[in-house]
């Protein structure tokens, strides 16, 4: 069973294709960040490891790809005491003698869904000890004092290792990177081996949330997948029919999530991230309306915070950029599509202070800055410029 919520575009392409046994060696999972692609990614994993899968296609449990795999399907692990349907009996008492006798019974089309999420395939993935399914990122396998930027050739280099290895115990070799766009120039071109020739029983999944800023090369090799953001209504009514929140804290939470799924889940567990929202803006508010030194000293706060984390920084400057996309709004009479809608009194008396054409380029000025620091430009710098023309 697909727990990805929301994708049923993609849930009815990936069935078909598991069906007809025509999944591909690569996929692209593209989509902005908590929009699922982890939550895909890991339901790719158990699907292609799924002995569900196999039994729809062979109609008997997998031994799986190694020794370990055969063993525990021959003790019966695998089926958790369903025996196989080829093992399978029906056992027929004789009417004259009383004696019982084993007759092979028919076996029933399999309609077991894929992946399960009972077998334990399946929750050995979800639990993330699968021996067969690897995650990599920026900064894995590093001590904690080091503060990596980008994925390396190294790490590329053990999944190749990792890949090239028959299957443990499933029935494939899967690795699931995540932030595929981090990948330094090197790591990107060592992985175009494994993409052009893939070993046997191996799935590689790239998560990113730029598709743009991955080579080419790699973009053309994979399948791409794209998640698309829940719409509002749909998701204030998942928050409140399955996660107990009142109507007013739902509209809320799925108008600030912009359709991400995983974003307004954690947001109704946990608060911080919105008193996050509300101190930042307090102090958004607070800058457009001081001098230059207060808006330098705010420029060298947000570079020591990208220096410390890049994906809070670059979530900063995207909160810059709803704001004044919420003005540009105010501007053309649009208020009932503002991100920001529990602020609309600031934002009116701000954007009466503005014009059209200002609000406009300081958006420019603002995705510039958002470019710059992709590309590695001077933190510091960078947000210094943004500051200095703030209208």
């Amino acid at each position: 069973m697909w727990q990805i919520y929301g994708q049923d575009h993609i849930v009815r392409q990936l069935d078909a294709a598991i069906g007809a046994d025509r999944l591909s060696h690569a996929y692209l999972l593209v989509g902005p960040p908590y929009i699922g692609k982890m939550a895909l990614a890991i339901d790719m994993a158990q699907a292609v490891n799924c002995l569900s899968r196999q039994r729809r296609t062979t109609g008997r449990p997998p031994g799986g790809g190694g020794a370990a795999a055969e063993s525990e399907a021959l003790s019966g692990l695998f089926d958790f005491g369903q025996g196989s349907a080829e093992d399978s009996r029906e056992i027929l008492v004789s009417e004259t003698d009383g004696s019982a006798t084993k007759t092979p019974a028919p076996i029933a089309e399999n309609t077991e869904s894929v992946p399960c999420g009972q077998c334990r395939q399946c929750i050995r993935v979800a639990e993330g000890i699968h021996p067969d399914v690897r995650v990599i990122g920026v900064g894995t396998g590093d001590a904690e004092d080091v503060n990596r930027r980008d994925i390396r050739i190294e790490q590329v280099r053990e999944i190749e290792s990792f890949l090239n290895l028959t299957p443990y115990e499933g029935a494939s070799k899967v690795v699931i990177v995540d932030g595929a766009e981090l990948m330094n120039t090197a790591a990107a071109n060592a992985l175009l081996k494994t993409l052009e020739e893939p070993p046997p029983a191996s799935l590689l999944l790239l998560l990113t949330a730029s598709e743009d800023a991955l080579l080419p090369t790699i973009r053309s090799r994979c399948s791409a997948l794209y998640l698309k953001p829940v719409a509002k209504a749909a998701l204030q009514d998942k928050l409140t029919q399955d996660y107990a929140a009142d109507p007013e804290t739902a509209e809320r939470v799925a108008r600030l999530s912009r359709g991400c799924f995983g974003q307004a889940v954690t947001a109704l567990q946990d608060s911080q991230p919105l008193e996050q929202r509300e101190a930042d803006l307090e102090r958004l508010q607070e800058i457009c309306e001081s001098g230059l030194d207060v808006r330098f000293e705010y420029a060298a706060e947000v570079a020591n915070r990208f220096s410390r984390d890049r994906d809070a920084a670059r979530e900063l400057l995207y909160l810059w950029l709803r704001w004044w996309r919420d003005l540009l709004l105010v501007k053309e009479g649009a208020e009932e599509y503002l991100h920001n809608a529990d602020r609309s009194m600031p934002l009116r008396l701000q954007a009466s202070q503005l014009s059209t054409g200002q609000v406009v380029d300081y958006i420019r000025r603002i995705n510039r800055a958002l470019e710059a620091l992709d590309a590695n430009a001077n933190p510091r710098l960078t947000l210094e410029t943004l500051m200095l023309g703030l209208p």
